[in-house]
């Protein structure tokens, strides 16, 4: 990317090799919004209809500026790029890198744990940015951090407490982050492995009802780009902020604010007149697979569908495991679950549905049930 991408007032659209998607965006936006500088992004997805997200160049710039100070990252620095630059998570790394100096190497082909270990002791990679099932994936194949790795950001899904450890006890100095595709990249990181995630400066971030997390700040997207029966129409984001679909405890204690993930609004059934969230028993079945040494190749996935008597059951759906691996799970899982939760039913799936940077597809995955 060359330097004057970032003010040579063209509209990018971040689409996926070999997709109509988002055919006729960049044009809407010129004539229709008079974009200059813009960007779109598609959201994952991960409870439904897609949006294309729009965010101007300055407002990436501003957020990859604020992460570069909270991680000291400069010209010295290496990036090691391993997400797809269609999604704002990989994209975030070439404005990084833009601001401070620092070199990046892109890993070519399909997502490897041990090309991308190879890789990092090539060229001296100091950065990386991964998803959790990548983290899984270096702790399953038990593939220690190279030296000159500092600091691994971890977004795209809760790194659960026992993959964290994992990937510490083996030197990747693992940084969970919070992070959405409206804020351009990190809305909080750690500024330590283990510690609480810390809001960054630019942020202004508050709670409504039910602890939902609501935004502002200068990295904020404009809106999102819809498009209907081959239709495009916008929805802005309103002035004073985004409200989320995210339940957190904001902590406010000598001069920082922290955040704590408490799990997705969206992400909340009720099952016999109680709440549960999926998030924690996802959290669960991640760890259980770390803790049974699955293969990388074999998947999990909690889900709920609809009961007649209950409202709603939870269903464990499996791929690419054993008859024996999958009771293994589903036993492991019971262990740790309330009544109203036990898992009766395991399907087996040809694959678990899940976004390019690793979530699980709640709503395709329940369209396949």
């Amino acid at each position: 990317m060359e330097p004057e991408f970032w003010t040579d007032g063209s509209v990018w659209v971040g689409v996926f090799e070999h997709s109509t998607e988002g055919a006729g965006l960049a044009e809407m936006a010129v004539r229709d919004l008079k974009a200059r500088d813009w960007c779109f992004f598609q959201t994952s997805g991960t409870e439904g209809a897609r949006k294309w997200v729009g965010l101007t160049k300055q407002a990436l710039l501003t957020s990859a500026r604020a992460v570069n100070e909270h991680f000291g990252i400069t010209e010295r620095d290496h990036w090691l790029l391993a997400l797809p630059t269609h999604h704002v998570g990989g994209f975030g790394i070439l404005a990084r890198a833009h601001l401070s100096g620092s070199p990046v190497t892109r890993l070519e082909g399909k997502w490897n744990a041990a090309a991308f270990v190879q890789k990092c002791e090539a060229v001296g990679a100091t950065l990386a940015s991964l998803v959790p099932t990548q983290i899984f994936d270096l702790v399953a194949a038990q593939l220690r951090a190279p030296a000159s790795m500092r600091a691994v950001l971890v977004g795209g899904g809760a790194l659960n407490a026992e993959l964290e450890a994992a990937a510490l006890a083996l030197g990747w100095q693992v940084h969970r982050t919070y992070a959405m595709t409206e804020t351009g990249s990190s809305v909080a990181a750690q500024p330590r492995p283990g510690a609480e995630l810390e809001v960054l400066p630019i942020w202004k971030v508050g709670t409504e009802e039910e602890g939902v997390l609501t935004v502002s700040g200068p990295a904020l997207a404009l809106g999102y780009a819809i498009c209907e029966e081959g239709r495009w129409r916008w929805e802005p984001i309103p002035a004073e902020g985004l409200r989320t679909r995210d339940r957190v405890e904001v902590i406010e204690a000598e001069g920082t604010r922290s955040l704590r993930f408490l799990g997705r609004e969206a992400g909340t059934v009720k099952i016999l007149g109680e709440l549960v969230a999926l998030g924690p028993i996802q959290d669960r079945i991640e760890a259980l697979r770390l803790k049974l040494g699955s293969r990388s190749t074999a998947d999990a996935a909690v889900c709920d569908v609809a009961d007649a008597r209950k409202e709603s059951r939870l269903v464990l759906a499996v791929s690419g495991m054993t008859e024996g691996e999958a009771t293994q799970m589903q036993k492991g899982l019971n262990e740790t679950l309330r009544p109203f939760e036990q898992i009766q039913d395991v399907r087996r799936l040809q694959a678990i549905p899940r976004s390019a940077l690793g979530k699980v597809l709640l709503a395709g995955l329940r369209e396949l049930l």
